[in-house]
């Protein structure tokens, strides 16, 4: 019997640890590799290259962006934000971004949210998706 695709949403936080080479960041990259498709919304890029800017990285961000497929909705997130909101709430990217994965996935079945920022990684956990079991995450 076939495996099911294995399928994640990546946050740019999982990004940007392996950029900059981070605690963790060779079992973090292997882990990233391991799925058929890695998804995020098209901030990831702008958050990716600022942080790059931001820390005077001069490695090219495109190598680690070429692995991920954009997620465009085709309508506004209003119910998505709404429920994240009811669960507790997040800073308006890291909403932005789990509002994405719930477009993909409203109950958060056969979808990963990848995260190391914790805050954000309990509400995904809240919402239905799978808890992130490693790396640890290294953001409150």
């Amino acid at each position: 019997m076939a495996r099911a695709p294995a399928v994640a949403y990546v946050d740019t936080s999982c990004l940007v640890a392996i950029a900059l080479d981070e605690r963790g960041a060779g079992r973090l990259a292997k882990r990233l590799e391991r799925y058929d498709r890695l998804l995020s919304s098209n901030l990831l890029e702008a958050e990716f290259r600022s942080a790059l800017a931001r820390e005077q990285v001069s490695t090219p961000a495109e190598p680690l962006l070429s692995w991920i497929a954009w997620v465009l909705p085709d309508r506004p997130l209003n119910g998505e934000l709404r429920r994240i909101a009811a669960a507790g709430g997040l800073r308006g990217a890291d909403a932005w971004h789990l509002a994405h994965a719930l477009y993909l996935a409203p109950e958060g079945k056969g979808l990963e949210f990848l995260t190391l920022d914790r805050r954000q990684q309990e509400l995904a956990a809240a919402l239905g998706f799978p808890k992130m079991t490693a790396p640890s995450p290294r953001r409150a």
